[in-house]
């Protein structure tokens, strides 16, 4: 609860409908506030009535406020609740992602450390690319460097706001690895500041070194910024506590801006800090891989003197049953001192619904049978939707959907932004914005097919690299790189059509760039008259680009080139997840974080899956996956699933599988448990009365299953016998290897083909 209750008032239209504690969260004033938002529990409904409430009662200017979220998708449904509360004063306020909002300032402030303010912001794609490029160079994978290794080493320590030169004073020189690294992060460092470009980590972290480098630049951006709001606050990372920290912290006399409104001086001169509002649950944090550090949320109250508090427990989005097994899952973790009980009034609803299959193929089809059932009884696909800890479980999930005609999205494919295609025509674009970037010239050089081979590219790379020049200018000097005349004058016509473009670039509308683009090139009208109808497919992504930029332009009629590359840098891949698509959705469980749906299937709780294996050796790792079960269990509105199987086929092999620990943690009478209808699993626990299971919920049901997955133990095959397996049929054995518990049956299948099947625990007979 609140340490300092306020007066709320009854009349006051903006409290209207919020329950004690929310209205407490909104109405609250004072330099720092915590509001700890359990699942469910209307955070943004709080969070946009407390912003418009300032902004009613005139204690705020729409230009004061800067509300910083995680995606592009929360952002925009965050200014759009508070136009409906405030209108067209909503235009004022910077809300917007911590990306966005750096990126924001980064191009005001460009020039103060040697930028342009057309500069180029890399995605995961280019900073690989570029990160190969150097690998090759150094002949660094011999050493055991990968391109994924190394993107994610800098972006660990750029999160952490450790530059190169950071690096290298902690670097270990007697490590050859090491050394090797970090030539390779210097090296990248140094192709980024020579295309005018940032990679994605370095948003964050540039905007914070400007302020500490420019205290002049950060006062300013802090007397505009007078109420600072922060949503998800348990997923912040180094970078963006401490650029929080750098736009709430008091202004010094001497760094205060001419021009500051009198009302902002404090008696010593200075800038007080601004008022700052942070949403949150540390029970929801798990994206430590990224660099989240929940000690940012569990701390928040000694790093900011004087902060309120007001804990948000009422959920509004599930029934009871689904609440009470998460909250038994979360009160297994010793890693918070936010504790809360998450209670719903919408009842205890239905039971939850536990399967244990055979195999993975066997607890996909009960997921499509029940979806299949759901959906006869009047749910639609799209409120439905399936986790998974990882992207390998996905395999059996589609083969069994698409079997039985169930139509599904994989969330997290290849984005649109992501395809080849868009990816060619942005680089086109960003060629003509920045001639700096070589990045997207040598990807554009020689697409579509201009005959210009990697020999002539490396050429003209190493020409730009000797004379210290872009590759651009490298291509305008092309008579001197000694190429054939041939490629010479290919060149010389690409360079001149560039120019061309970019010249304007300046007055023109985006869509007048692209078109000129892809008409000059070529580039659309091959794939359109392809036979090929990838190709073709191809094309009509191209068409959706262009009809992007014009809608773009409506959307923002002043908006520059520029301002169209920054939005498409950073469109973030979990918002283009279509709520209205007819289909169920497929997502890890981290994607699932911020969705909701009426019915949600958790497949795969076993342990060294959930919890992950890798998360056993890492110190807070359980706790960790305890929140992302918390998590997946807090999406289901109405019906929760939570289903495992005794064997799993991992890298061609198949391994019996014990049912994770956190099932356990579950009250047994919440929980209603169907098995394979092929095999018994474990009767007596399935059998035994709610009461009985709870006394003894696990350990007789783990017991039941693992003599069930030994039941094979002692069963001789040899060459030539014929065996029938539950999901494949009837085969021969062609060889029988290993020993022990670790024999391996290859059996051709009379319709499967060859499989290798662990014959401990594989669901077969023989015949």
């Amino acid at each position: 609860m609140s340490n300092s209750p306020v007066a709320i008032d009854p009349a006051e239209p903006l409290l209207e409908g919020l329950n004690p504690n929310q209205a407490q969260a909104v109405a609250h004033r004072g330099p720092a506030l915590l509001i700890v938002a359990g699942a469910g529990s209307g955070k943004t409904a709080v969070l946009t009535r407390r912003i418009a409430l300032l902004l009613k009662n005139r204690e705020a200017w729409p230009s004061q406020i800067l509300a910083i979220t995680f995606t592009n998708k929360a952002a925009a449904e965050m200014r759009e609740r508070i136009a409906n509360y405030v209108g067209e004063e909503a235009r004022g306020m910077w809300i917007s992602t911590f990306h966005s909002a750096c990126v924001r300032i980064l191009r005001n402030e460009a020039q103060r450390f040697g930028f342009p303010t057309a500069f180029t912001i890399y995605d995961s794609a280019d900073s690989k690319s570029l990160v190969k490029r150097i690998l090759k160079e150094f002949e660094a994978e011999s050493m055991g460097l990968t391109p994924g290794g190394v993107l994610s080493k800098m972006s660990r320590l750029k999160n952490e706001l450790i530059d190169v030169d950071g690096f290298a004073s902690q670097a270990n020189p007697d490590d050859p690895n090491e050394m090797m690294f970090l030539e390779v992060f210097r090296r990248y460092t140094q192709e980024l500041r020579r295309a005018n470009a940032f990679d994605f980590d370095d948003l964050i972290g540039q905007t914070v070194f400007l302020f500490r480098a420019f205290p002049e630049v950060r006062a300013l951006y802090q007397r505009r910024f007078r109420h600072v709001f922060v949503d998800e606050y348990q997923d912040t990372n180094k970078a963006q506590y401490e650029l929080i920290h750098e736009l709430t912290r008091p202004v010094r006399p001497e760094h205060v801006p001419a021009e500051t409104p009198p009302v902002l001086y404090n008696v010593e001169g200075g800038i007080d800090p601004a008022t700052l509002t942070v949403v949150g649950d540390s029970d929801q944090s798990i994206y430590a891989f990224r660099g989240a550090d929940i000690r940012n949320i569990l701390e928040f109250r000694n790093d900011f003197p004087g902060t309120s508090v007001v804990v948000l427990e009422q959920n509004y989005r599930s029934t009871q049953n689904i609440l009470d097994a998460a909250n038994a899952v979360i009160g297994n973790n010793f890693d918070t001192s936010m504790s809360k009980r998450l209670f719903s009034d919408r009842g205890q609803g239905d039971r939850i619904t536990g399967f244990t299959g055979v195999t993975q193929h066997d607890e996909a089809q009960f997921v499509a049978d029940e979806i299949v059932s759901l959906h006869d009884g009047g749910m639609p696909y799209r409120d439905m939707a399936v986790f998974y800890r990882t992207n390998a479980q996905t395999r059996a999930l589609e083969e069994v959907l698409m079997r039985s005609g169930v139509p599904y999205r994989l969330i997290g494919g290849t984005k649109f932004y992501e395809r080849m295609e868009i990816k060619d025509v942005l680089a086109y674009l960003v060629a003509v914005a920045n001639p700096d970037d070589g990045l997207a010239h040598r990807r554009i050089l020689n697409t579509p097919k201009r005959g210009i081979g990697d020999v002539s590219e490396s050429n003209i790379q190493r020409f730009a690299d000797d004379n210290q020049i872009s590759f651009r200018e490298a291509m305008r000097q092309v008579e001197s790189i000694g190429l054939g005349a041939k490629a010479a004058t290919t060149i010389r016509a690409f360079v001149d059509m560039l120019d061309r473009i970019a010249a304007t670039v300046p007055t023109a509308r985006v869509v007048d760039v692209i078109l000129p683009l892809l008409e000059e090139t070529g580039y659309l009208i091959l794939l359109k008259e392809s036979r090929d109808p990838q190709e073709n497919a191809r094309a009509e992504n191209v068409e959706e680009l262009v009809g992007l930029t014009r809608e773009f332009q409506v959307q923002n009629p002043e908006g520059t080139l520029i301002d169209f590359l920054t939005e498409v840098a950073l469109s973030s891949a979990a918002d283009d997840l279509d709520d209205e698509s007819g289909t169920v959705s497929l997502m890890t469980l981290h994607t699932a974080k911020g969705l909701e749906f009426d019915a949600v299937f958790i497949t795969g709780i076993e342990e060294e899956i959930l919890p992950h294996r890798i998360s056993l050796a890492e110190a807070g790792g359980v706790q960790e996956e305890r929140r992302l079960f918390y998590v997946g269990i807090t999406r289901a509105r109405k019906k929760l699933y939570l289903s495992l199987a005794t064997s799993r086929a991992t890298f061609g092999e198949i391994a019996g599988c014990m049912p994770s620990r956190f099932l356990d943690e579950i009250p047994a009478s919440l929980v209603d448990w169907r098995e394979s209808g092929r095999r018994s699993l474990a009767p007596s626990f399935a059998s035994r009365s709610g009461a009985d299971r709870a006394e003894r919920p696990k350990r007789e049901w783990t017991a039941a299953i693992t003599r069930t997955v030994r039941d094979n133990g002692d069963l001789e095959l040899a060459v030539g016998d014929r065996i029938r397996h539950d999901d494949f049929g009837t085969g021969r054995v062609l060889a029988v290897t290993g020993e022990g518990a670790k024999r391996i049956a290859e059996v051709q299948f009379d319709s499967e083909g060859k499989k290798k099947l662990l014959i401990k625990i594989a669901p077969i007979e023989k015949l």
